[in-house]
């Protein structure tokens, strides 16, 4: 969505996870969700990282009462810490199948939420907490549902 400000000064959005299990947590994200390797760097003290190219970034602010929300409907208590990583999937029963079969443990099945995305959480690699979700609705479907819009008016959760 853009607005009148113009493009985000922002190119790119990177979120860096140290993971203590480097390799089962590229066999996770990498292999299992299948976030494609956009470049690797080492160095000659064992120091790796890779980046894995994730599509479109955003960052979304909430604030406790929303963070409580969004646990209360996906899960049905409060779990997430504050930092919750969501990746938008095709389809979220088989990619939450997928991502139990490589190690996470399913916190929540996919759950259809009250602006109709099909939403499932996990703890995964790198001690993440995420939701895998499922848009069922287009942007101007979902705009359309009482309570959702812009900060202006109101927001919504992915």
């Amino acid at each position: 969505m853009t607005d009148d400000r113009g493009p985000s000064p922002v190119r790119q959005l990177r979120l860096v996870v140290e993971a203590e299990d480097y390799e089962a947590a590229l066999a996770f994200y990498r292999d299992a969700l299948g976030l494609p390797e956009q470049a690797a760097f080492s160095s000659d003290e064992d120091a790796r990282v890779v980046i894995l190219d994730v599509g479109r970034a955003t960052l979304e602010i909430a604030n406790p009462a929303h963070k409580r929300y969004i646990d209360d409907v996906e899960v049905g208590r409060q779990v997430a810490p504050k930092i919750r990583v969501a990746f938008e999937v095709d389809d979220a029963q088989a990619t939450t199948d997928r991502l139990v079969s490589a190690g996470a443990e399913q916190v929540a099945p996919p759950t259809l939420t009250p602006w109709q995305s099909l939403n499932a959480r996990l703890d995964a690699a790198a001690g993440l907490h995420i939701t895998v979700f499922q848009e069922t609705l287009t942007d101007d479907e979902r705009r359309s549902l009482n309570g959702f819009g812009t900060e202006t008016g109101t927001s919504t959760d992915g």
